[in-house]
């Protein structure tokens, strides 16, 4: 596929002021221009190389400050490089700053003609797409009332749908996919999607690395402006990972595993996290069959886990288990790796594994998912994380209880169970 972004030996700088330096010029006239003067220089972004093809994604991961917004404006056209170059081809599309140029008194109606004609549509482009607009962000009965009538999460959404639908050759996305519930999330991943498969070339920065890693085909760890990895998301998510945790071991040595989930969510010495740490879970990863983060799901769906662990040293024999559990602390299910072959007679180093779930036949809810890796003969725990993995369960009404398996009404005679019988009988 031909290279969409060529980026070579990108370099940007920037001047850092004093706190109380003049902001007009006859403030600065009387103070005779003291504090006008940059206090420093220094480089947000340094030797950056990367390209991407159409129809291929990047991720771009890195601290706060690192140079990842600064590095996607570049992209954009938002300022020039120092030194090095950008070369796109194509139309770009950026989903930087969501919301940026709506008006609070207009409605929602005029602010999407104006967002798309900011964007680089025509009137009659917006206009033919008006109501696939409305219907993406999920605002019908919304669209004439004023903008500052929508919550935050409405405007996001409103933002977003205008921006899916400028049809973008090059699509940069800056930390704007936790818009709206579980269901419009996973409404803007699919279409994401779309675009990569419609041969896209999408550049991805978010602090979400579960989602960094399952979508991404390369991924660019930026540390202070440089590179500090690049290629394999997995790769380069673990040593990101291990960088930031040993971080925060540094930072806090007394209470060092203190440490990020994927998901945000922080892990707690003797409050979500127990163990010796002989082995260490570095991430858990819940997922659909098509490899999107299972944020919710129906009862009755498939469900992915995926356990990454490191063993600094050799260990016999580990055991690895799954716990689901209601949000009440009640045990839906509780399955482990004991006496199963799978699992190598010792484990070092870096590696992975997964748990299938076909069905998950559970009531509608908030569940757990509890990951642990444990001694051998069930000792004491190597690692585990308790309460830090969310799972919400969508079910219809009229049903109570825990499980919620495959079933039907019939009225009259029995039906025949469709073939099922002898496979039932066989079990006997």
């Amino acid at each position: 596929m031909p290279e969409a972004i060529i980026v070579r030996g990108l370099a940007k700088q920037f001047r850092r002021f004093q706190a109380d330096r003049p902001r007009t010029l006859k403030e600065a006239f009387i103070r005779r221009f003291h504090g006008v003067r940059p206090i420093e220089r220094f480089w947000a972004l340094r030797d950056i190389n990367f390209s991407v093809s159409s129809g291929r994604m990047l991720g771009v991961i890195g601290a706060n400050g690192a140079g990842k917004s600064t590095l996607l404006r570049l992209i954009g056209g938002v300022g020039r490089p120092d030194r090095g170059s950008v070369q796109v081809r194509g139309r770009i599309g950026a989903l930087l700053d969501l919301g940026v140029g709506f008006h609070p008194e207009l409605s929602g109606r005029e602010n999407v003609f104006i967002s798309g004609v900011i964007a680089g549509l025509t009137r009659r482009e917006v206009a033919q797409r008006f109501a696939s607009i409305v219907d993406f962000a999920e605002l019908q009965r919304f669209i004439e009332s004023p903008l500052r009538t929508y919550s935050t999460g409405m405007q996001m959404r409103l933002a977003f749908a205008v921006a899916v639908h400028t049809a973008p050759e090059i699509l940069l996305i800056d930390e704007v996919l936790a818009v709206g519930d579980a269901s419009f999330q996973r409404k803007c991943l699919e279409r994401i999607a779309q675009f990569k498969a419609e041969g896209c070339a999408i550049i991805l920065v978010s602090h979400d690395t579960t989602l960094i890693q399952q979508l991404c085909d390369e991924v660019v760890w930026l540390c202070a402006g440089r590179v500090g990895a690049q290629g394999d998301p997995g790769m380069v998510v673990g040593q990101y990972l291990d960088e930031m945790n040993a971080e925060t071991r540094r930072r806090t040595p007394t209470d060092w595993p203190t440490l990020q989930t994927r998901m945000g969510t922080e892990l707690r010495v003797n409050e979500s996290r127990f163990g010796s740490l002989e082995i260490e879970i570095t991430d858990v990863r819940l997922l659909e069959p098509t490899g999107v983060p299972a944020m919710e799901l129906e009862s009755g769906d498939p469900l992915r886990v995926e356990i990454d662990y490191v063993s600094p040293q050799p260990v016999q024999a580990p055991i690895f288990g799954v716990t689901i559990s209601r949000e009440d602390g009640l045990i839906c299910c509780d399955t482990s790796t004991a006496g199963v072959s799978l699992i190598p007679p010792t484990i070092h180093g870096r590696g992975r594994i997964t748990l299938y779930l076909e069905r998950l036949d559970l009531e509608g809810g908030q569940y757990y998912v509890d990951v642990g890796v444990y001694e051998a003969r069930w000792a004491y725990a190597y690692d585990y994380h308790w309460h830090v993995y969310p799972l919400r369960i969508r079910a219809p009404g009229g049903h109570y209880g825990v499980l919620r398996p495959p079933h039907r009404w019939a009225i009259g005679d029995p039906p025949a169970f469709e073939g099922k019988v002898p496979a039932l009988k066989a079990l006997e």
